[in-house]
């Protein structure tokens, strides 16, 4: 399996963070939800974290079979068309997005 995660580094403008995350749960999950060949979509928004760590938002974390999966989404229609919804989220938040790509090694299965 392979995991690609879109990491938020940085934070949501203060006062508009349930605009944020009702923004994304919206908008933004459907589509992610939509990509070919994508088996989950987890979408986790930051409570905690150790002092001096830096701050992430959210990440969306979305899991394909193989590379070949992953590739297929990546050159969809559906993802241009989240590229584009994406930037109403971008207005609500002060940071950058980066992506990484994981090949699961483990997986809980409760």
């Amino acid at each position: 399996m392979i995991v690609r995660q879109a990491l938020f580094e940085g934070i949501i403008h203060p006062g508009r963070e349930q605009e944020f995350r009702d923004y994304v749960e919206e908008k933004l999950v459907p589509l992610w939800q939509a990509f070919p060949g994508v088996r989950e979509v987890r979408v986790l928004h930051a409570v905690d974290r150790d002092e001096g760590a830096p701050v992430f938002a959210m990440i969306l974390s979305t899991i394909y079979d193989d590379r070949a999966a992953l590739a297929q989404a990546l050159e969809s229609p559906v993802r241009y068309e989240s590229r584009e919804l994406t930037k109403g989220v971008l207005e609500m938040f002060e940071g950058h997005i980066h992506h990484h790509v994981f090949e699961l090694a483990a997986r809980s299965t409760d």
